[in-house]
């Protein structure tokens, strides 16, 4: 099957699609997409990563400069229009000599030459730092050194070393971490492709005491969800000057999160659109027993400090809400208004009463949310046990039952439905649905009332507690597929994104919650085009073009009882219909399917699992 996805161009995905399908059947495809061979669970580790090994060879393949390649940068840096020149600032404080001495040489060696590196020693106690880093400034004019009389931490002196800064941009980097050689020039080369950029971030890994590199983070493009939730900026970040000065540098009392804290007052002042992100490794991250990067337990004040740092950021806005500290990460909880919304919740059925029973009597009997109406769409349901079970609760006030006769179309039936909704919000649902968390709804409103937010999806697992969705990727295994499917339900996923609140570009249509107002304004689903594929996925994306963020809850948890409603069609019509819709999505979304802006092009592009991708899709020089 791998031979399936293997080509990653789209279009001859689905010209192999029609292959496999007049050779297979349609039942056999549709298996294969939903049902590849892979782990039923993956819960070794609670954070996925990239095995070692993986990632050593994925390194030397892919990532490693040769002398043909620096000769091509040098010619591309002689050639950009401008050359800014870029600040790095480093506090230091008693460092291991041996790891000061790489990380300095790792900015000596870059192949951009338009840098300034400035240092602010925090009173050192350690004569031999002192000396190294005299030594250094004797040897090259771009190296400033300030010893500061008193040792301040960490923020006092990252802006002592700032107050040194000349140039029109300012990198962070630690005492004993490592830059690569190309970084300064990827920053540089993006600057110039893009004038209002403000803030640009890349992705980063980690490097023992033996020059190991490993556990390697593929970042999304800016996820703020995501950045509230952990420090996504992180390294390397590198922030406009003149922007920097204006909000106060670094914050004094938030060490361990200074650089978190710095990133989210300077956030607040430009726009989400002056945020750019490398998708290359330019970072490595020091890992030794008294780094963060080792063990987030070295220095519990730092993960405290970034809850007071998001909370104090959420004040500032005037968003009602908090963040709380958890082990891999932080949990943001807005507040619901006073007056609770109604939530009109639609669910298209036909039949097989003992699926629609659960689905309801789960809500109804689990659910701590109170405000809510039932509408049941039937789609000429024929059994006489599933009429009578909607003569029985139709009674009650707060379910509804209407009729959509002809043909399934799952589209159609949910834009009929919102007719008759009462509910400022609207919670999609598949009748194959059956609730776990009882405050699934509160969790799932509380971002959904979010003015910036568009659609909202749950995390759905199926029945055997392995993960069934917690958000869609683009253009992986297919057109779309779930991150993290087939994963425990427990585990953290990559990088956390499993277990925490973050955006996505789409979230699946078996539970999904939006503003009445907003689905209005979105044009419902697409019930010309994508009548049942696909008409989840197209509506978040044009939510997206609209300006709006969608978003993934791990926090609402229901199980999804995946097609046992309406199983696999098998006729040559419905074949016909797929691969038409399928068609339209590929054509319509191409530019997402190739590039999906909260996924990374060094990830896989056939598996939901986050695992390196065999190439990177993206130009490696």
């Amino acid at each position: 099957m791998n031979k399936f996805f293997a080509n990653r161009s789209v279009v001859s995905v689905i010209r192999r699609a029609i292959e496999v399908i007049r050779n297979e059947g349609f039942v056999e495809f549709y298996k294969k997409i939903h049902n590849r061979i892979s782990p039923k669970l993956q819960s070794s580790s609670k954070i996925f990563e990239a095995p070692e090994e993986d990632y050593a060879k994925w390194i030397q393949m892919y990532a490693t400069l040769q002398d043909a390649d620096r000769e091509v940068i040098n010619n591309r840096i002689g050639q950009l229009q401008t050359h800014p020149l870029i600040s790095i600032v480093m506090p230091t404080y008693n460092p291991p000599l041996p790891f000061l001495h790489e990380a300095i040489n790792s900015i000596i060696q870059q192949l951009y030459p338009y840098w300034e590196l400035c240092i602010a020693d925090d009173a050192s106690t350690d004569d031999g730092v002192k000396e190294a880093l005299n030594k250094y400034a004797n040897q090259d004019p771009r190296i400033k050194v300030f010893f500061r009389e008193n040792n301040g931490h960490i923020s006092a002196a990252s802006n002592s070393a700032l107050h040194m800064a000349s140039g029109q941009w300012v990198a962070l980097m630690d005492q004993d971490d490592l830059i690569s050689e190309d970084a300064l020039y990827r920053v540089a080369e993006l600057i110039n492709k893009d004038a209002g950029l403000k803030l640009i971030y890349s992705d980063e890994d980690k490097i023992d005491v033996n020059g190991k590199r490993i556990r390697p983070y593929f970042k999304p493009d800016w996820n703020l969800d995501l950045f509230y939730s952990h420090n996504l900026i992180s390294h390397l970040g590198v922030f406009h000057k003149d922007t920097l000065v204006s909000i106060g540098g670094f914050q004094e009392g938030l060490d361990g999160s200074q650089d978190y804290d710095l990133a989210l007052r300077f956030v607040e002042v430009i726009s989400e659109h002056a945020i750019g992100h490398i998708p290359r490794v330019l970072y490595h991250w020091r890992i030794h027993e008294q780094s963060t990067a080792q063990n987030p337990d070295a220095k519990p004040y730092a993960m405290i400090a970034g809850e007071r740092a998001i909370n104090e950021h959420l004040a500032r806005k005037g968003i009602k809400g908090h963040v709380s500290l958890m082990k891999y990460g932080y949990r943001p909880k807005y507040d619901l208004p006073e007056l609770l919304p109604d939530v009109s919740l639609i669910i298209p059925t036909k039949n097989n009463l003992k699926l629609i029973e659960s689905c309801i009597k789960s809500i109804r009997e689990k659910s701590t949310y109170k405000n809510y109406e039932i509408i049941l769409v039937d789609n000429g349901s024929t059994e006489e046990n599933v009429l009578s079970y909607y003569q029985a609760i139709t009674n009650e006030k707060n379910i509804r039952l209407i009729e959509f006769p002809g043909e399934f179309n799952y589209s159609a039936m949910n834009n009929y439905a919102v007719q008759f909704a009462t509910g400022q919000i609207l919670g999609l649902l598949n009748n194959d649905i059956e609730v776990i968390s009882p405050d699934w709804m509160e969790e799932l409103i509380s971002h959904a009332l979010r003015d910036e937010i568009g659609a909202v999806g749950a995390k759905l697992l199926y029945p055997n507690n392995t993960i069934q969705h917690s958000g869609v990727l683009l253009g992986v295994a297919g057109l779309a597929n779930h991150a993290h499917r087939h994963f425990d339900s427990t585990a953290y996923g990559y990088y956390g994104r499993g277990a925490l609140v973050n955006n996505y570009s789409a979230v699946t249509g078996a539970c999904l919650f939006i503003k009445k107002s907003l689905y209005l304004e979105a044009g419902g689903l697409d019930e010309k085009n994508l009548k049942i594929s696909y008409n989840d996925i197209d509506f978040c994306l044009r939510l997206v073009k609209l300006g709006y963020r969608n978003l993934y809850n791990p926090w609402a948890i229901l199980y999804h009882h995946e097609s046992a409603s309406r199983g696999y069609d098998r006729n040559p019509e419905a074949e016909k219909q797929f691969l038409d819709e399928s068609t339209y999505f590929q054509q319509k979304w191409v530019d997402f399917i190739d590039h999906d802006p909260m996924y990374n092009v060094n990830l896989s592009s056939t598996k939901e699992d986050f695992s390196l991708s065999w190439p990177p899709r993206i130009e490696l020089v």
